[in-house]
């Protein structure tokens, strides 16, 4: 399933949005992170960063076959070889990765679907004890040059509501501000989280969405 308001605008324009170099330190994404898993990569606007940043192997899911392909051929083009690219429907199947097996997990832009909570729970149930689920999206404004209409675009206070509701807490960093367009926050698990089966079961039954 699409994200709602799933229609991506032409590359070099959409990179000018994002300073990748500057989000991946404001939420301290490094070597210290090995595996990570990622819900949408586009353009590999992220995940090529975030692969060369990391100390493993991220795996990248997107919908799109021509987005797994531009970042595909991206990656060969720069020699990371360390990033799985997959067309994979994750809101039907979930990231496909062992539980409780990744040290992060990318929700970059996506929580404007119609089922967060069920995305923040299958986020929740790959990361290990001590990972985190990594959320960011377009500022609540209008001014924002691109994102979701401002009806479904969540506020950090959504976020970490719906995270609450997911067995994930915000971390000590709080609210990250990323400018020019983007707040984020790091989520942890809660001491008691939903099993993963569950969770999982509880997502795929979820109404499916489109990209923004």
């Amino acid at each position: 399933m699409k994200l709602r308001q799933s229609s991506m605008p032409e590359e070099s324009y959409w990179e000018t949005f994002f300073d990748p170099s500057s989000i991946l330190g404001r939420l301290h994404i490094g070597k210290e992170l090995r595996d990570v898993v990622e819900l949408g990569c586009g353009y590999g606007t992220f995940s090529l960063p975030v692969a060369s940043a990391i100390s493993g192997t991220l795996c990248s899911f997107d919908i799109e076959a021509a987005m797994v392909e531009r970042t595909r051929r991206r990656a060969e083009e720069r020699g990371i070889i360390n990033l799985r690219c997959e067309q994979r429907d994750v809101f039907r199947d979930g990231f496909g990765v062992a539980p409780h097996s990744q040290d992060g997990c990318l929700l970059f832009n996506i929580l404007h679907c119609e089922n967060p909570v069920g995305v923040l729970r299958e986020a929740g149930s790959v990361i290990t004890e001590q990972g985190s689920v990594f959320v960011i999206h377009w500022r609540h404004d209008p001014s924002t040059p691109r994102g979701p209409s401002l009806d479904i675009r969540p506020r950090p206070e959504d976020c970490m509501r719906w995270a609450r509701e997911a067995g994930l807490r915000l971390d000590e960093s709080g609210i990250v501000d990323l400018p020019p367009y983007h707040y984020g926050l790091v989520l942890k698990r809660q001491a008691k989280t939903v099993s993963p089966a569950n969770a999982t079961a509880s997502f795929r039954r979820s109404p499916g969405s489109k990209r923004g």
